[in-house]
């Protein structure tokens, strides 16, 4: 499974700028298949017959930047199972529950783990209404329920930020690839080379007779778990080994 099997549905959406900045936000994470089911009726300077009638396409272009093409290859349906009828998965997106909607659900990096263990494609994720979000419909026809955990102050969220939310964990997911990390980025040491970094360090101490007692054990260890903690890039990793090799040297020089 890889990015190109995920398919964004959005239901009955009513504000074109809102799927504007869908397209552009899935253009960002490597997403293409964007499909829309019934959009409600917008004043359109194209008239009917044509599939934008429903939408201020000139509003919507200004949101999508340079994700023009998502749109351009959108499909429109009439009904919720049109549109997924060719998904193996269709996971409705919604903050409620009840009797009648799903009575468990997961949020999007708990959703994303359990999808990289499953062999099925293509993958529906379902986005409501701006205003009403799924009906209990449109939530029953779908096979899981996924949230985003947010405030109880103000749980509504805008479309555009739920879609990116859920399309930065499947990018992670599902289209970065982690053995090339962006230029800059922090990662971490490695567990074998926090061990290495130790033991320079700790040889150093030992040849400026630091350890005429004992007490290397301990700090050899104390040292390996501050730095595991500390989380040190492999270039500052180097620069601490340095600092020692130098600190030894000038060392050696006094005396």
């Amino acid at each position: 499974m890889d990015l190109s099997d995920i398919v964004i549905i959005l239901c009955r959406p009513s504000e074109p700028g809102n799927v504007g900045a869908v397209c552009r936000v899935m253009k960002n994470m490597g997403l293409s298949h964007l499909r829309i089911v019934a959009p409600e009726p917008q004043p359109s300077p194209l008239g009917e017959g044509s599939p934008l009638e429903h939408f201020d396409e000139s509003k919507l272009l200004a949101r999508t930047v340079h994700a023009e093409d998502v749109w351009r290859n959108a499909d429109f349906f009439n009904t919720l199972a049109e549109a997924a009828a060719d998904c193996s998965l269709v996971v409705g997106t919604t903050r409620r529950r009840g009797r009648r909607r799903k009575t468990i659900s997961m949020e999007p990096r708990t959703l994303t783990a359990w999808l990289k263990e499953q062999e099925r494609a293509p993958v529906a994720f379902v986005f409501g209404n701006e205003r009403t979000g799924l009906d209990e419909d449109e939530l029953n026809f779908c096979n899981a329920a996924s949230h985003i955990p947010v405030s109880d102050t103000f749980p509504s969220l805008n479309l555009s930020h739920a879609v990116q939310i859920y399309a930065y964990e499947l990018f992670l997911a599902f289209g970065r690839v982690e053995e090339n990390p962006v230029k800059g980025e922090w990662v971490p040491l490695e567990y074998p080379a926090v061990l290495q970094l130790t033991e320079s360090i700790t040889n150093t101490l030992a040849e400026l007779g630091f350890y005429k007692r004992p007490g290397r054990e301990e700090q050899t260890r104390f040292l390996r778990d501050l730095i595991c903690r500390a989380g040190l890039t492999e270039r500052e990793g180097r620069y601490l080994k340095d600092i020692f090799i130098k600190a030894a040297r000038l060392g050696y020089n006094k005396s």
